[in-house]
């Protein structure tokens, strides 16, 4: 059995770096969107940062300081820089359990976005400096699939990657989709931003052409089985990797963090778009964030806290 820090560090190196892909790619579709002095424009703006946080701030904030502050604001704790340092201290932590080429891949991005030269290399160029760090966090995770021994660790690791990116699609769709707003996004321009956002615009192209319809996006972003940022194929992850470290404890009689994964992955396995069209969008992504903050919770009571009672396989 792994030890309790090391497991608990890995899976929130997987989180914290997710979080920052996913914040980049935000502010960068929101900078791309303000080319266009469009009503689509600031539906851009609002949806991204209603999703991340306080939609009062999406709707007064100016859209260039808003994805700065994404970025660059240390006092937010999901920002891209907090997220960085935190990550990086992490696999400080546990710097015998990853690999070289991990480690310097993470220390080179945090050095880069922690330097005294990145607010300025953002003002020159945000575009630019934005796919710089995306492309980084995706050498970091090739990294760790082709370096990484594919046993406990590298488990954790991609769990957290997994349930923060289930978290956040349903976040982004909830917002877009969901009950509480006036009126669905529609515009075609804005629903495109929204593919964007989660990294699915040529995905979804090549198996819709160009019908981009509410609909269509909610059958792929929720429900596709191959596409890696689906919320169907996250939860299929999710309890692929939780089933492959709980072989190695015993759980006490807690709620074990498997048998949640299972149930919200059959939960999404045997519904559809018709379904989630007559009842509304709101409540299957009401349940995915449910679910996921409470496997979140059940991971940390079953690898991190667990009780001195509990017994561990010899």
């Amino acid at each position: 059995m792994m030890l309790a820090r090391v497991a608990d560090s890995l899976y929130w190196i997987g989180r914290y770096l997710e979080r920052a892909e996913h914040f980049s790619r935000l502010a960068d579709v929101m900078l791309n969107a303000t080319l266009d002095r469009s009503d689509a424009a600031a539906q851009t703006a609002y949806i991204a940062l209603s999703a991340v946080g306080d939609p009062d701030m999406a709707r007064a904030a100016r859209t260039y300081e808003a994805a700065r502050a994404l970025v660059l604001d240390r006092d937010d704790p999901n920002s891209v820089i907090t997220s960085l340092s935190l990550a990086r201290e992490n696999a400080r932590q546990v710097r015998d359990q990853i690999t070289t080429e991990t480690w310097e891949r993470l220390n080179l991005l945090y050095l880069r976005i922690t330097s005294d030269g990145a607010a300025s290399a953002f003002e020159g160029g945000s575009s630019a400096y934005l796919h710089d760090v995306i492309a980084d966090l995706h050498l970091f995770k090739g990294a760790a699939d082709a370096t990484m021994s594919h046993g406990e660790g590298w488990r954790f690791l991609m769990l957290g990657a997994y349930l923060e990116r289930a978290q956040l699609i349903a976040r982004l769709l909830e917002v877009c989709f969901g009950d509480g707003r006036d009126g669905h996004v529609t515009d075609r321009i804005a629903l495109m931003s929204l593919l964007r956002m989660g990294c699915a615009l040529e995905p979804y192209l090549r198996r819709y052409t160009a019908e981009i319809e509410p609909r269509h996006i909610l059958e792929f972003l929720v429900f596709d089985e191959e596409f890696p940022r689906s919320i169907r194929f996250a939860t299929t992850r999710i309890e692929e990797h939780l089933v492959g470290v709980s072989r190695h404890v015993e759980t006490g009689g807690l709620v074990t963090p498997e048998r949640l994964a299972g149930r919200l992955k059959a939960r999404l396995q045997y519904a559809d778009v018709d379904e989630l069209e007559s009842v509304g969008a709101s409540a299957l992504l009401a349940t995915v964030i449910g679910e996921c903050a409470r496997i979140h919770d059940a991971v940390f009571d079953t690898f991190v806290a667990y009780s001195l009672e509990m017994k561990l396989p010899a």
